[in-house]
């Protein structure tokens, strides 16, 4: 539902791309930024990082399997998804998404399948039916355990690893530059779109991976690494650093240069957009975890302080990354091409696009990090291995 300030046009009175073209960013920044984490360790040999390092990949597999989930809800019709690989059309930026997606998510099973190989190898002897006859499957038959074999498979690894970096950075980067290149929307119209969709998906993986390595480290009462926790808290400031300073840059270049679109974005940032950007946005969920993420790694704090303040800063990011993508996708949307209206958008609860599936779409990858957890042994340390 929308209600009309002003003068907008009739074609403009409904928000056309919703709460599931909200969500479908959202989740693929998770998968980048995830995947990330995992490089850090597999490419970038941030030794500290391995405790987390599989556990990343799975959960960005858990969520690379969501991925397509909110943009076929908003089709209407969902089966028509696969003309773009069947009819190609190389000009379209959206069309694109389809070639983008499928490559990573191979890269990705690649790389799970190779870091996992030698474990399902070593687990064979001690399972049974349906999980040995998927092992033997995901080993491709091959049990061998040799120095010349493990270190083939390592190559592999560090090579699908350095192949994922900038496919990840694709994968979300290109949502920034459909957005950055509609030149009707003024508040999309910015080369840094891609460079701002880019970093809050660095935030909102790495804001991911600490809340639930936490999560189930307290759930299985295990201790946590507070090297590894300590390290993942830095890289998080850090990108968020980046994150806001382009946001801001980018909000700053518009008011200072006061174009023709300025007096429009002005009071959509003052009207509509007031509560959900500068309050929720960038005071609450962006200046305070910058700020305890700061004492964090300034302070060198440890302990549960540190468990408890990184997740509640996860937690807040999180929040800020989805604002950030509700102010983007919905705020630009909410400017009528006469500049003499604004339109406000209210999701109902259980519609088809609305809060209900939304919900459940956030969930599902959850529920699959659960089942895969199941499979994909997540806490097997390379030390562990050998005993297994």
């Amino acid at each position: 539902m929308a209600d009309i300030v002003g003068y907008v046009f009739p074609n403009e009175h409904h928000i056309h791309w919703s709460l599931m073209i909200v969500t479908y960013p959202y989740i693929t920044g998770i998968i980048a930024g995830a995947f990330i984490v995992s490089s850090l360790y597999h490419v970038f040999h941030v030794k500290a990082l391995r405790p987390v390092s599989r556990f990343a990949l799975i959960f960005a597999l858990a969520f690379g399997f969501c991925c397509t989930w909110p943009l076929l809800n908003h089709l209407g019709h969902p089966e028509r998804c696969f003309n773009i690989m069947i009819t190609p059309h190389p000009t379209s930026a959206m069309a694109g998404f389809g070639y983008v997606y499928s490559t990573y998510m191979v890269v990705l099973l690649l790389e799970i399948i190779f870091i996992y190989r030698a474990v399902f190898a070593r687990l064979l002897p001690q399972v049974s039916g349906f999980k040995a006859t998927l092992y033997r499957i995901l080993t491709f038959g091959n049990q061998d355990l040799s120095p010349a074999t493990l270190a083939f498979d390592h190559k592999v690894t560090s090579w699908l690893a350095l192949i994922g970096i900038p496919m990840a950075c694709v994968l979300h980067g290109y949502v920034g530059f459909i957005f950055g290149g509609v030149k009707a929307v003024h508040w999309w119209l910015t080369p840094l779109m891609p460079v701002i969709f880019l970093l809050s998906a660095c935030v909102s993986g790495i804001a991911g991976i600490i809340l639930g390595y936490l999560l189930v480290q307290w759930v299985k009462k295990r201790p946590v690494d507070e090297e590894c926790l300590s390290t993942l808290v830095k890289y998080l400031w850090g990108f968020l650093i980046l994150d806001v300073s382009m946001e801001m840059l980018d909000l700053g270049v518009h008011a200072y240069l006061r174009v023709e679109s300025w007096h429009v974005l002005e009071k959509l940032i003052s009207g509509p957009l007031f509560t959900s950007f500068i309050v929720m946005q960038i005071l609450i969920f962006s200046l305070i975890p910058l700020v305890i993420l700061g004492i964090l790694t300034l302070a060198n704090i440890r302990g549960k302080a540190l468990q408890y303040l990184a997740a509640l800063c996860s937690v807040m990011l999180l929040i800020q990354v989805y604002c950030m993508r509700w102010n983007v996708v919905i705020g630009g949307q909410m400017v009528s091409k006469s500049g003499r209206g604004y339109t406000f958008y209210h999701p109902g609860f259980f519609e088809k696009e609305g809060i209900l599936p939304t919900i459940l779409i956030l969930m599902a990858p959850v529920v699959i990090l659960f089942i895969l957890a199941r499979i994909f042994p997540l806490w097997v340390t390379e030390e562990a291995e050998n005993k297994l």
